[in-house]
């Protein structure tokens, strides 16, 4: 009762905060919608100005080209001689064919050979043959004038034509007049097809090239002040009659249109181009609408949300006080477990603390047995070798062998005590060693069963002493057993042989290398037990302790398979400094 008397005195100052939020978002979108209006309408109004301003430069170029590109066209055909020939002599029979042949290059409208009294007497459009041209300005002025001239005709029809015109002369007589008429109306045709309405005015103001026919002969103030025709300044009004966020270049109909001007530099002719917002206004809607909707979709978003929220709230309420009787007897079983494992685990630790002693136990009693395995076999051979020598009244030498077999009990003895050792992992007396009389010592050893197996040994050592600080013992121990896993590894090699390797670097490095088979699983080769040898050669622990061994001495052994065969074991201890050798001197 108590939580949902809180709950629903919270309700009122949340739905509180709710209606601040969705006014808060209200008035967001407002002020988004605004000035992305804002922005936009400029930002695009800007880019359509530019394309606007570009499209009449391309035009205002391809204008003037046009028209230089014709310009030379009367000054090269008043000097062609079969025109001239024709005039002279009034034969005009091959003239049209020739000037038609002339209109295919020149890409111009027409051209027209005139006599000197005006009439046509050869043109490409054969229709004008016979016509008389004496009263028009391209004709006067060029008979007139020494030059090409270049002349403006309004025809009967509408329109304007456009002329290049110059006199041909024979000698110093005058015989008749050459003129190109330039095709400017294929610029009218291309304006046409957009949505800018484009003039061309001369020097006078009058309009002589448009997109709207019923312009043309007026100045831009009449032909503005006129109803235009269904065409693209009228939709570009009904686009923009409610535009009032743009600055008016122009108006048509007390409306507001962009218009640019560029000067042509020919004769003071100018161009003008009215562009219409339709396409500006489309874009900013398109955005306006798309923010809207995004806004639209937060808000319904809010709203389920709320509703969502709502809902959920009133079913965790209702589950709340079940899964609370549940939780408590959960965690009731939860402590009984708890306390059942508590006393499993108390006896496992008893059951485990037994079976670790038994285990060390019996691992202590098969080191024992492998490291004092290796001593007993060389007595026994020692002993054979004196019984022998007694035999043969040799007593000398029987001491020699007795003397060794001594060496061997002592070493027995130190086996012992070293493996007492391993239990108490105290701290040990280490004292510098000479790893090449380490080495001697270890082959001395093994010399019964070397010379048993006849093994071929070969040995690299340095001139100058390798020592290191640690156990001799021990050394010697690890080197016996890599010895002996030697020599084993060659049973069945034909011609054993087995290479000893010592150098000194930063480390003491042995590399025992043999031409055995190899080992077939690197990964096991140091853990206890593990042995590749037949029962009653050996239970798997050489290894395992010479590792431990190297270990404590603070190097490494490893083992890998050489590249022509065999296994290859390198023991590496670290090389006896300077200031050791001095502490060992003193």
């Amino acid at each position: 009762m108590s939580g949902n008397a809180n709950t629903e005195r919270k309700t009122p100052k949340m739905n509180w905060r709710v209606r601040v939020a969705l006014a808060l978002l209200l008035v967001l979108a407002t002020i988004t919608v605004y000035v992305t209006n804002r922005l936009l309408t400029d930002r695009f109004t800007e880019s359509t100005r530019t394309r606007a301003e570009l499209r009449l430069a391309l035009y205002s170029g391809n204008l003037l080209s046009e028209l230089r590109q014709n310009a030379i066209v009367p000054q090269l055909l008043a000097r062609d001689p079969s025109l001239i020939q024709a005039l002279d002599t009034a034969d005009y029979t091959a003239s049209t064919r020739r000037l038609i042949s002339f209109v295919e290059e020149i890409g111009a409208a027409s051209l027209i050979l005139m006599d000197v009294d005006g009439r046509t007497v050869a043109a490409t459009d054969r229709n004008r043959l016979g016509q008389l041209h004496k009263a028009e300005g391209f004709f006067v002025e060029a008979i007139r004038s020494n030059a090409t001239v270049f002349s403006v005709v309004q025809r009967e029809g509408g329109g304007f034509g456009f002329y290049y015109s110059r006199r041909v002369q024979s000698g110093s007589e005058v015989t008749g007049v050459i003129a190109v008429e330039v095709d400017l109306q294929k610029f009218e045709r291309a304006w046409a097809g957009i949505s800018d309405a484009v003039i061309v005015t001369d020097s006078t103001g009058a309009i002589i090239l448009t997109t709207e026919p019923r312009w043309r002969g007026l100045t831009e103030e009449a032909a503005l002040a006129r109803q235009t025709p269904q065409n693209a300044i009228e939709r570009a009004i009904q686009a923009t009659a409610d535009w009032t966020a743009l600055p008016p270049d122009a108006y048509l109909q007390g409306e507001a249109v962009m218009r640019l001007e560029n000067r042509i530099p020919f004769r003071g002719w100018r161009m003008t181009s009215f562009t219409t917002y339709a396409s500006v206004r489309e874009r900013v809607n398109g955005v306006l609408a798309l923010e809207i909707m995004g806004f639209a979709l937060l808000l319904a978003l809010s709203f389920y949300a709320l509703n969502r929220r709502t809902t959920l709230r009133m079913a965790l309420f209702q589950r709340e006080s079940a899964e609370l009787r549940a939780l408590n007897l959960a965690l009731q079983r939860e402590i009984a477990e708890r306390k059942r494992v508590q006393e499993t685990l108390a006896v496992a630790e008893q059951t485990l603390e037994q079976s670790s002693k038994l285990a060390a136990l019996g691992e202590m009693s098969a080191a024992v047995s492998h490291e004092l395995n290796q001593p007993l076999a060389a007595m026994k051979t020692y002993l054979a070798g004196a019984r022998l020598l007694l035999r043969r009244n040799r007593p000398e030498e029987a001491l020699s062998s007795f003397g060794r077999i001594d060496d061997l009990i002592e070493r027995m003895g130190a086996i012992t005590r070293q493996l007492k050792s391993y239990a108490r992992k105290g701290a040990e007396a280490f004292a510098p060693v000479d790893m090449k009389e380490a080495l001697a010592s270890s082959l001395s050893m093994m010399e019964p069963q070397l010379r048993q197996r006849q093994v071929q040994i070969s040995r690299i050592m340095p001139d100058d002493p390798v020592r290191v600080v640690g156990d001799r013992l021990r050394i010697e121990q690890v080197m016996v057993n890599l010895l002996r896993n030697a020599i084993d590894a060659t049973k069945s090699e034909r011609n054993p042989k087995v290479d000893i390797i010592l150098s000194a670097g930063e480390t003491a490095t042995l590399t025992v290398r043999d031409n055995g088979p190899g080992i077939e699983d690197l990964d096991a080769l140091f853990e206890p037990f593990y042995t590749t040898k037949q029962p009653g050669d050996g239970v798997g622990l050489g290894l395992a302790i010479s590792s431990g061994i190297v270990s404590d001495l603070g190097g490494r052994l490893t083992a890998r398979n050489g590249q022509n065969g065999g296994a290859v074991f390198e023991m590496q201890l670290p090389i006896m400094g300077d200031d050791q050798t001095t502490q060992a001197a003193e």
